[in-house]
This record gives structure tokens, sequence and C-alpha cells, in this order.
């Protein structure tokens, strides 16, 4: 099966814009190449706490016009959860 470079770079920068809209809501100390799309949102991984939590959902429901179900927390794993849950929104529609 051949690799969809396209979607791969979909991909791509979709993380990268998830990473730079993370850090300028939740005013982070990091810059995006610090940030590994496997790092933790929730816990250790950012050190965010649960007000970040509701700043997480509300920036991308903003940025990326999806909605996150309430109570739902399984997209805000790692950016790779939350991208893989924004595109597959996306596709839904």
């Amino acid at each position: 099966m051949p690799i969809d470079t396209e979607k791969l770079k979909e991909r791509a920068d979709l993380c990268a814009a998830l990473k730079e809209k993370l850090i300028e809501n939740l005013d982070l100390p990091f810059k995006p190449e610090d940030i590994h799309e496997d790092t933790l949102l929730i816990g250790s991984g950012l050190g965010v706490d649960s007000l970040d939590i509701l700043e997480i959902i509300l920036c991308v429901e903003g940025n990326f016009s999806v909605k996150i179900p309430n109570g739902d927390f399984a997209p805000l794993r790692s950016i790779n959860t939350l991208a893989d849950f924004i595109s597959a929104e996306r596709n839904s529609k």
C-alpha cells in the first residue's frame, strides 16, 4: 500500500498548528519543537491543571471547528490523539 504523502503532510501541519495554538492559549513556556506528539497533555506532560483542560477544549473547538463531547477526555491524551480526533471529526462531516 503506497504512503499517502499528502495525508502525512496534512497531519504534520495539524500537529504543528495544535502545538502553536496550545502554547499561545495556555501561555506555555515551550516552543512547538519542544513538545513531542506523544507528550501527555493532562497531568505531568505539559503540567496543565484542571482549568487549563477547559482552555484546551475551548482552544480546539474555537480554532479547529470541532466539538469535544462533554466528559470525553480521551482525545486530550496527547497531540497525536487530539490530531486523530480532529481529523476524524472533519472527515465525518
